[in-house]
């Protein structure tokens, strides 16, 4: 089981204040299994690890089709539709795997697109695609999502030229709303292999649905394992969990006493760059559940020791309305030693057959000392390894806590009413039909 040790916030908060929580969290840990909060009706995430046990065959024959017809699976989609899955592909596969010439590859290469608009990046998709056995795997409630939506129609277009619409079915999965919206409509048009999205479960929770299970299952990601740490966290942070033993109510409780006391940031940091895209989902999960009504603590995150070379001053000395959240990996999967060098002109012969772990692990340690004396309360998350199992286990963990947290904080953890707004503006200026007077409003202010 992954561990949670809030020790070192006790000079910010004590242990008391935490635990003074225990009733509040309690009632909030209540309130999602009861069902009894806002937004009640996107709670399907709550127990989905051990619901998605049931879809594992379909979904193993789904990818074992693509695999076998693709070198290159493109996964269109945009926030939760593909960060959950960048983020376990990142941690869990070789971090040069992509660069495996294609008669040595087990997997085919995974590449995103529609999560930005970037038009050289498109194009240079395009022509990286170009002679290449490529798939897509759509993943789009609605199917007119702009970012994804505009992806498809280019990337849909160049397949079907390149291998004909029948054989270019084959090659598209549609992960889409299971009655009604744009991309479900064409799924049942073309007879694409598709699966449904629930209808209760948000974006930012996805990942244990079809929308990361199918590509993940394409990276040759182990969807079983992974599935069995989330139950087994499922289980650890369940409604009959004491408080003393819920990691998951402890974490919450933790970081809303240390808002209280005015620190309104929360950095993400590891010590381990196959995580730098954990940190990325974790920053969606917590800014779209709890960045609402003027509340919620800001989340951030930085790879280290890289970013010791770049934030390691601001986090030291800057404006002390911080803490950290360290996620520590015990045990790494291989062993490299520092070698012995006659010169030692760069002076680390002192560090002569050590391994390299053991350098990090100190490094993480001293960062960790200094900057709880330079008053950054700091909580640790330990991995004993990094596979599929303990990933499992901390996405859950991370899942769980943010919805007792996001109650603690008085806000509905499942809606994003901020993020229309953009949207808006968006379809204004690119004279969307439909939004006519918007459109003639927007252009006065410019």
């Amino acid at each position: 089981m992954i561990r949670l040790d809030i020790c070192k916030i006790f000079d910010t908060v004590s242990k008391e204040q935490v635990y003074s929580l225990e009733s509040e969290a309690k009632r909030c840990n209540d309130m999602l299994h009861d069902k009894r909060g806002a937004g009640n009706n996107f709670l399907g995430w709550l127990h989905l690890p051990t619901l998605a046990l049931s879809q594992l065959t379909e979904i193993k024959e789904t990818a074992s089709v693509l695999r076998s017809l693709c070198d290159t699976v493109v996964v269109i989609g945009i926030g939760g539709s593909y960060l959950g899955t960048k983020a376990v592909v990142e941690a869990l596969n070789n971090s040069f795997d992509w660069l495996t010439e294609r008669k040595n590859r087990k997997n085919p290469v995974i590449v995103y697109a529609g999560h930005h608009i970037g038009e050289d990046y498109l194009c240079e998709l395009s022509n990286f695609l170009k002679g290449r056995r490529f798939g897509i795997i759509n993943i789009s409630k609605s199917g007119t999502t702009t970012e994804p939506a505009l992806a498809f129609r280019i990337l849909k277009k160049q397949l079907e030229k390149e291998i004909g619409k029948k054989l270019a079915r084959q090659r598209i999965v549609a992960i889409t709303d299971k009655a009604r919206g744009a991309l479900r409509t064409l799924a049942n048009e073309e007879g694409y292999k598709s699966f449904k999205i629930p209808d209760d479960v948000g974006g930012r929770f996805s990942v244990f649905t079809p929308v990361g299970l199918v590509p993940l299952a394409v990276a040759g990601i182990n969807i079983r394992h992974l599935l069995k740490g989330a139950i087994e966290m499922e289980n650890a942070t369940g409604q009959d969990i004491p408080f003393t033993e819920n990691i998951a109510a402890i974490y919450a409780a933790a970081r809303n006493a240390l808002y209280a006391q005015g620190k309104k940031i929360e950095i993400l940091a590891n010590y381990n760059p196959k995580l730098h895209y954990i940190g990325e989902w974790w920053k969606q999960l917590y800014g779209e559940s709890e960045g609402k009504e003027n509340k919620g603590i800001f989340p951030a995150s930085v790879n280290l020791t890289t970013d010791l070379h770049s934030m390691g001053q601001w986090i030291q000395e800057g404006e002390r309305t911080i803490f950290e959240t360290v996620i520590s990996i015990e045990k790494t999967d291989r062993k490299m030693y520092v070698p012995s060098d006659k010169s030692d002109l760069d002076g680390l012969n002192y560090l002569a057959k050590k391994r390299v772990d053991e350098v990090n692990k100190m490094a993480e340690l001293g960062t960790q000392m200094a900057h709880i004396d330079g008053g950054v309360p700091n909580i640790q998350i330990t991995l004993p390894i990094l596979d599929a199992y303990f990933i499992g286990q901390l996405l859950y963990f991370f899942e769980k806590a943010c919805g007792i947290s996001g109650y603690m904080l008085g806000v509905n953890p499942f809606n994003q009413p901020g993020v229309e707004a953009y949207k808006k503006n968006m379809f204004a200026l690119l004279n969307k039909p439909g939004y006519e007077k918007e459109s003639e409003a927007i252009r006065g202010r410019l």
